[in-house]
């Protein structure tokens, strides 16, 4: 199953804080956040976890917080998605021969999931993979998701390090990583857009010389 059920209890602090949350603001989605995009998609974006206001609140993956703004108007521009982000699930926004999910499917506290809670979710994050017959190229946005797939993907993490831009060929994917598209990175000049988006072009370029995408 690629996909956790709305009362998903694998994680004992996860559904802590679900039902705290679903006390708080009841009209919010508080629930495990499914992944975004058609399954025969040949690109896989892999965020960290949903955000507490982001996608915990919308139900979309990267929607409703900063994160959001820098990868959807970077999708848009390398054509990966079409119609306009606005912050909601109902925005009308598609993708384009991409999927977007994330290594841990449950918001944690303080965007802060453990070992225990990432090794766990990850049978999700390997139903994901093998469920995408078509996929090529894979985008790890941040060091966890990027040693997450690594591992989901059956090889050695010393042998497939993370840094920002690197490459990796892995079986049938070729992994591409960056830092993570998050408010703190960008306002602390780890990431800025132009880097983000260097990330993106090289993998349009990549997909781009082999089968067509769709129109």
């Amino acid at each position: 199953m690629a996909e956790p059920g709305r009362d998903c209890p694998r994680c004992p602090r996860l559904v802590e804080f679900r039902k705290e949350w679903r006390r708080k603001e009841p009209k919010w989605f508080n629930a495990p956040v499914p992944s975004f995009g058609a399954v025969d998609a040949g690109l896989l974006i892999v965020g960290l976890a949903p955000g507490l206001q982001g996608a915990n609140r919308t139900g979309r993956p990267f929607t409703g917080d900063y994160a959001g703004v820098l990868l959807y108007n970077t999708l848009l521009r390398y054509k990966f998605a079409r119609g306009e982000y606005k912050a909601h699930p109902d925005d009308g926004l598609t993708l384009v021969d991409c999927r977007i999910s994330n290594a841990v499917r449950c918001v944690p506290p303080e965007n802060k999931p453990t070992s225990a809670e990432i090794n766990t979710c990850r049978g999700f994050l390997s139903s994901t993979l093998e469920e995408m017959k078509t996929l090529r190229a894979i985008v790890a946005l941040g060091r966890i998701a990027h040693d997450s797939v690594v591992t989901a993907l059956g090889v050695k993490k010393s042998a497939h390090s993370f840094s920002h831009g690197c490459r990796h060929e892995i079986g049938r994917v070729t992994l591409f990583s960056s830092y993570h598209c998050s408010r703190y990175n960008t306002n602390t000049g780890v990431l800025t857009p132009e880097m983000f988006r260097d990330v993106f072009a090289k993998v349009r370029r990549f997909l781009d010389a082999g089968t067509p995408r769709p129109k």
